[in-house]
């Protein structure tokens, strides 16, 4: 794959400073003393009007004088003047810009002077990076092209910030604590470069192991999810945001009244398999604890302590972090029971009492550490008579290389256990000074496994679906709102809306007058339900538009007038349809739900699930996701809210029908999934027993649609592509099934590996590897199908797959072209299978809106060369190494011919 194109702005090998200077406390001086003396191997370019020598180096007055190439150029004059160095830089090719200068808000002129800049670098195909910003370091290569006046140290950790200030105060924070960077983003406004595109180019550097990023919002929710997943399946990033209660989500509904847009930031984030902290000693803590392979599987801890008083305290931090504390097996506790004293406590924490000998900790925490319930151990230790600290420590370093488990260490003190402290430090374990401490990383160790399942969830649009929604419906239902101009579907077109997605409601007929509502009440059943018609009232009750439980005819008339009376004094400028009629509802093990549906302004439609009823907003009681969802996704989402507790058996009250309830949540994410209009929607309340759901009342808001857009680009995280599914033949009459990879496919792809001949593979990974790595399976079987594809060729025979090939391909940083890669079976060769499935990959990558298709193939297979060639290829051998053909492709159409004259 060529480099990416953020290489001249984050590799440069030629650098100009424009504005360098020898002013003390100008920008261009602080910028070039810094490069200077951070020892970088590239050319040093100073440009200056004014000035033919800076710092000892002969300087240009325009980028465009200076004698050969520039990657970067580095700006620190006043932006009043960029629009003319932006064209200057392009026309000496220059491809990455850096804007070290800050401007004011209020100035119109330097506002105006960067959207023309922007326009020209576009033009140019120029990357700018900034404004507002600290400037940009990569320490591991001696470059330091920013303000910051204090040492950076070399390492390991890539840190992107978009706050300045912030940034140096992180960086100070880390230099105390010995913290090094292999390098340091400020991303500033972002006007150009933003966040996905960093960490793009950061997943694919060597240099660095682990991302930490500070955040305040998000300009393209689709590329930083889809760049931060490929991301967190490859190195453990950890998150601080800012601003959390700024912005909050507003809509109509209850269910944009609910979250906050902090609430949506969590969600993304438990998606996208990273971890959110609160601080900056929490984030480089994080950081430092993922980097050296700590992980947990679960939130279940052991205390093991030789005091009471401290255990209970542990215990207590853990309550408060939500940290579960570990219920120790039968077998853990008959352990014991016979190795420690008979006063022990018998139960988690494990206090072993204060006069606990080294051998008696190393058997304590050895139970522990082998009960299967128990996800981590928290050892303390406090100096006591008769102790021994060092040699309890060397037996918790041998435990610890022992056992797959993570323990944590605590010894109590200062200058007592300080020997204990260095050994446990050269020996790369994990040690705290206080309990506390010890379990917040635990707790974030777990959250952190926790979204890495998250991770790997990758629903499709209509999974779970037993039969297929009507869309078409659906989609006439808001056509005529549309029409119509109005934004709020009624409640009976709400309902049609759900009732097309299969999810069950109580039918609302309307009635224009008192005489049609009594012969639908007559039909219906008595007793029924009155609500007045409106698509300007959302809230019915509001405005008295409700009359429930009318067992007769008589009143039924007395309540229809009531309800219009009421409604036209509180709302006389409302359109009124009439009066919905229904029958009314009754189940005495109900539980009252509320489902919804709120948009965010960064990552788009989120769904919303808790308690229902006319308290809703009092209860504050709910859970959200980014769509799609699965079954796992939406177990997760049921466990987190307080009703989902009550929705077993709960006093004389039988299970809720939890299939059906998790069947209506994945019905409204088909819904969200396929239905792009729908921006807001509130089903509530949503009557769920051990019968089945119905849902008593609904309303969706609707909005318009952008002229042109990707295939579930409303999204934030692109679903499972159900519709590239599709079956097809062999020339031998075989039957096959085409699909794109899911990460449940990976057993199959392994094995897929392990059966081809030792040619195929080394011809495939230019490796002679029997089996793909952990990392390689992974990679090849965790997609994200906005960025990359792979469609697998599966043939089923006695109820069991076998694949036969796949074909993928990986889209370029630049978003136009992409690599594609095939693999056919040894013994399916001859088959047609190449061609089938080719065309199919070219369809997916038309989709994706790519231009050009590139790949390899061995100049000696000539089957192979045959296929691309008759599938339209332009094959050329490569001039450097001719064992090596490059294969081409123009995915757009060709234009039509022009009319003969």
């Amino acid at each position: 794959m060529k480099p990416h194109y953020l290489t001249p702005l984050f590799s440069p090998r030629n650098v100009a400073v424009v504005g360098a200077s020898d002013t003390p406390g100008s920008v261009g001086q602080a910028v070039f003393a810094n490069l200077l003396a951070g020892n970088f191997q590239g050319k040093l370019y100073p440009v200056n009007l004014n000035h033919k020598v800076v710092g000892g180096i002969p300087a240009q007055p325009s980028v465009k004088l200076i004698e050969g190439p520039v990657d970067m150029a580095v700006v620190t004059t006043a932006l009043r003047s960029l629009p003319g160095i932006v064209k200057d830089c392009g026309k000496k090719g220059v491809k990455g810009i850096l804007l070290a200068k800050d401007f004011a808000d209020s100035e119109e002129q330097e506002r105006a002077a960067l959207a023309e800049a922007l326009s020209i670098a576009k033009h140019y195909g120029i990357r700018i990076l900034g404004p507002n910003v600290l400037g940009l370091m990569r320490p591991v290569a001696g470059f330091n092209a920013s303000n910051y006046n204090s040492r950076v140290r070399a390492g390991n950790l890539a840190l992107v910030s978009q706050s300045s200030a912030l940034c140096t105060a992180m960086l100070d924070w880390a230099d105390s604590k010995g913290i090094g960077f292999s390098s340091v983003v400020s991303v500033g406004e972002a006007l150009d470069v933003e966040f996905g595109e960093i960490l793009d180019y950061l997943v694919a550097d060597n240099f660095t192991q682990g991302i930490l990023l500070h955040v305040h919002h998000v300009h393209d929710a689709r590329r930083f999810m889809s760049a931060l997943r490929a991301a967190a399946r490859t190195k453990p990033v950890v998150v601080v945001k800012s601003g959390r209660y700024e912005d909050d989500v507003t809509g109509l509904t209850h269910s944009s009244n609910l979250v906050e847009s902090g609430d949506v930031f969590d969600a993304a984030l438990s998606r996208a398999g990273v971890l959110r902290v609160s601080t900056i000693a929490q984030l480089f803590t994080a950081a430092k604890v993922l980097a050296a392979n700590y992980r947990v599987q679960g939130r279940r801890l052991a205390i093991v302590t030789n005091g009471i008083g401290p255990g209970v305290l542990a215990a207590d931090s853990a309550y408060m972090y939500g940290v579960e504390l570990a219920k120790l097996s039968d077998a853990s506790m008959a352990l014991l029971n016979d190795a420690l004293p008979a006063n022990w406590s018998h139960g988690n924490p494990v206090d072993i009492i204060g006069d606990a000998s080294p051998v008696r900790f190393r058997t304590a925490v050895k139970v522990c550490l082998d009960d299967p319930n128990v996800d981590g151990v928290l050892v303390i230790f406090t100096p006591q008579a008769g102790t021994d600290h060092l040699t309890t420590a060397q037996l918790m370093v041998g435990l610890q290389r022992e056992s797959s488990k993570p323990m944590f260490l605590s010894w109590l003190g200062d200058a007592k256990v300080s020997e204990s402290r260095e050994l446990f430090s050269k020996a790369k374990c994990a040690h705290f000074r206080a309990p506390e401490f010890a379990i917040e990383v635990f707790r974030n160790l777990s959250s952190y496994h926790h979204n890495q399942q998250m991770l790997l969830q990758t629903p499709a649009p209509l999974e779970g679906a037993q039969v297929v929604p009507d869309i078409s419906h659906a989609r006439a239902v808001i056509a005529t709102a549309k029409q119509q101009g109005r934004a709020v579907l009624s409640e009976r077109e709400s309902k049609e809306v759900l009732a097309a997605f299969h999810i069950p409601v109580n039918p609302a007929r309307l009635a224009r007058d008192a005489d049609e509502a009594a012969r639908l009440a007559a039909d219906i059943g008595y007793p029924v339900v009155l609500k007045i018609d409106s698509p300007d009232i959302i809230y019915k009750s509001d405005v008295g538009g409700v009359e429930l439980n009318i067992a007769n005819e008589p009143s039924l008339r007395e309540a229809y007038a009531a309800i219009l009376a009421r409604a036209q004094a509180a709302r006389p400028d409302a359109r009124i349809e009439g009066i919905s009629v229904q029958a009314m509802r009754k189940r005495r093990n109900a539980r009252e739900l509320m489902v919804g549906v709120t948009h965010d302004a960064s990552f788009g439609p989120v769904i919303t699930f808790g308690a229902g009823g006319i308290a809703v907003e009092v209860m504050q009681d709910r859970a959200l996701s980014l769509p799609p969802v699965n079954q796992y996704l939406v177990e997760r989402m049921i466990d987190k809210t307080r009703i989902g507790k009550i929705l077993g058996p709960f006093k004389n009250m039988p299970a809720v029908d939890m299939e059906a309830l998790k069947s209506v949540l994945l019905h409204v994410s088909e819904l969200v999934c396929e239905l792009p209009e729908v921006r807001e929607m509130d089903i509530n309340p949503v009557m769920a027993d051990e019968q089945g759901v119905l849902a008593l009342d609904a309303r969706i808001i609707i909005q318009p649609l952008p002229a042109r857009s990707k295939p579930y680009g409303h999204m934030a995280i692109m679903p499972y592509p159900m519709h590239m599914v599709h079956c097809s033949m062999l020339k031998d009459g075989t039957p096959v099934i085409i699909r794109p990879v899911r990460p449940e496919d990976a057993h199959m792809q392994q094995e897929f590996v392990r059966n081809l001949s030792e040619e195929s593979r080394y011809n495939r990974y230019m490796s002679s590897i029997k089996q793909l790595s952990q990392s390689m399976l992974v990679r090849f079987t965790q997609l994200d199908y906005d960025r990359e594809m792979a469609l697998a060729m599966i043939h089923e025979a006695e109820g069991a797959e076998e694949q036969l090939a796949v074909a993928r391909y990986v889209t370029d940083p630049d978003n136009e072209s992409c690599e594609f890669a095939l693999e056919v079976a040894d013994h399916w060769q001859g088959k047609g299978i190449g061609a089938i499935l080719m065309n199919a990959l070219f369809d997916a990558a038309r989709e994706q809106g790519l231009k050009v298709m590139v790949g390899e193939v061995l100049a000696g297979n000539k089957g192979m060369l045959k296929l691309m060639t008759r599938l339209g290829f332009s094959v050329q051998v490569h001039p450097e190494d001719r064992a090596l053909t490059i294969v081409t492709k123009n995915l757009l159409p060709e234009p039509p011919a022009p009319p003969v004259q």
